[in-house]
């Protein structure tokens, strides 16, 4: 009855749903606990399922083999993977003997650790206990072998029965594409004489990751059959690429097709559109979907705030329901984008009182509006709230934008200072940015000092000395000036000549 009550709702609804037995009496009965605990792994995916779920598991006095297989599977499969592995370290210890599902999700943690050490052992357990006769263990084992264990083993295991296993050759195929050795796993799959939607997608995603898109399509347009994964895909690597007219194109073609989009897929377009400033085309699938889900609300953030429509972002966050520390980001890292430094930071205050811990990315928003708004106080007291209250160290990206407000304000040596405190190298990102800062607000012996660091790490741009040049010439050094500029000629490659396109609306 709990179970079927609880599926699919909120934490809030499931810790209500606790206070309920706790009320009646029920806190220490292990069948309740125990029913709470999967209706709470059903929503697993939800912000505090884990950490409760493992509060509940911890609750319940002698846990059964299927109770710790699911908490087993949870962290294999969504959680920490180390966790998986000492809550089978715990079992053992309990005595409560392991069977063939144990080890599936366990040699599924080792893979997402990348531990071939950790799976060859539970290799050897899996053998010890005579599980390898199992087809979803073995091909648990070829998969985790292919993708980062022993190939030759890997390649062993499918020789002898999975030769006709269709998942224990995915597995084989998606392992050699992985780890670069995409030409043999073409091979094994054009070998394939029955190829079912499984083995196209992991070839498919093969040629995507490598950036191969053209092939993906090729791949995709040949397949006799094909499911959402497919085209998600497909998708997925037109936009990693920076190709989003063909993204949209294709999103279009999918529709023709009769294939419903998901919410990977419009995730996927609205980040096309965001990119492309296809204002047009994501209003129309805003119409669409609902803003209440949270990845497509999300997205939609995104869309509206990069395509200058930062009021419809800020109404779609205030219509969802939940908001997570992504919803939150996506809101704040809009309103910096577009130039409203002052409700950006109101925003983040908000966010503080509802109780959401801000992560990295927030602070990049919030530094990145304090630089554009001349905010160097604020700047400045939020690069010390992320070690002091937060225990974050700030990395290249929070000091790019902590240089860049500085040098905006002309407080140079201030800038200066900040990169010779950082604890980590300064790129050629943040030297570049006080360059322009010490050419804008004439400072010409920095400057100097700032294009021979660049000289010296071996990244110059002819740009850095067009700055240095300019600098010199403001400041009357004429000699110094067109020696930058026979640098430019000599020593830096020439750049490219640029173009611009321009979507006119008809």
């Amino acid at each position: 009855m709990i179970r079927r009550s609880c599926k699919s709702r909120s934490l809030r609804f499931l810790k209500q749903k606790h206070a309920v037995c706790v009320v009646e009496g029920l806190a220490a009965d292990a069948p309740t606990l125990r029913m709470l605990l999967l209706s709470t792994v059903a929503s697993i995916e939800r912000p505090g399922c884990i950490e409760y779920a493992l509060k509940l598991f911890d609750a319940i006095p002698a846990p059964d083999l299927f109770t710790w297989n699911s908490m087993i599977r949870v962290f294999a499969h969504t959680g920490d993977p180390n966790e998986a592995v000492a809550l089978y370290t715990r079992m053992v210890d309990k005595q409560v003997n392991p069977d063939s599902f144990t080890f599936i999700f366990l040699l599924k943690a080792c893979t997402r650790l990348s531990s071939p050490f950790g799976g060859a052992q539970f290799h050897g357990v899996v053998t010890k206990l005579g599980h390898e006769a199992d087809a979803f263990v073995r091909n648990a084992i070829i998969n985790l072998h292919a993708s980062c264990g022993d190939l030759a083993v890997a390649g062993t295991l499918f020789d002898g029965a999975a030769t006709s296993d269709v998942v224990a050759r995915s597995s084989l195929i998606a392992g050699l594409a992985r780890r670069g050795r995409l030409a043999d796993a073409r091979q094994l799959f054009d070998e394939t004489h029955q190829r079912d939607v499984v083995s196209v997608n992991v070839m498919i995603a093969a040629y995507a990751k490598q950036g191969d898109v053209s092939e993906a399509r090729d791949l995709l347009n040949r397949a006799p059959e094909k499911d959402i994964v497919s085209w998600n895909t497909v998708l997925a690597g037109y936009v990693r690429c920076g190709r989003h007219n063909e993204a949209l194109e294709l999103f279009e073609e999918m529709q023709r097709q009769g294939m419903r989009p998901g919410d990977h897929t419009i995730s996927s377009v609205l980040s096309s559109c965001a990119a492309s400033g296809d204002l047009e085309t994501g209003q129309a699938i805003h119409g669409m979907i609902s803003s209440k889900n949270a990845l497509l609300a999300n997205a939609l953030i995104d869309m509206y705030a990069k395509c200058g429509r930062i009021e419809r972002a800020v109404e779609v966050f205030r219509s969802q329901i939940e908001k997570d520390i992504w919803s939150w980001n996506s809101v704040i890292g809009g309103l910096a984008l577009n130039g409203r430094a002052e409700e950006c930071l109101s925003f983040f205050r908000e966010m503080k009182r509802d109780g959401v811990r801000p992560n990295e990315i927030t602070f990049i928003s919030l530094l990145a509006a304090c630089s554009h708004g001349g905010l160097v106080k604020e700047g400045r007291r939020y690069l010390a709230m992320m070690r002091d209250e937060y225990g974050m160290e700030p990395g290249v990206k929070h000091y790019g934008c902590v240089v860049d407000m500085l040098g905006r304000r002309g407080r140079l040596h201030e800038a200066m200072e900040t990169i010779r405190e950082m604890r980590t190298a300064p790129n050629e990102v943040i030297w570049r940015t006080l360059l322009s800062a010490c050419t804008t607000h004439g400072d010409v012996d920095m400057a100097r000092r700032i294009a021979e660091q660049l000289r010296r790490m071996g990244c110059a741009k002819s740009n850095d000395y067009v700055l240095l040049s300019n600098a010199l010439a403001s400041d009357g050094r004429w000699i110094g000036a067109e020696e930058c500029r026979r640098l430019v000629d000599s020593e830096v490659s020439r750049k490219a000549a640029g173009c611009t396109q321009v979507d006119m609306a008809l």
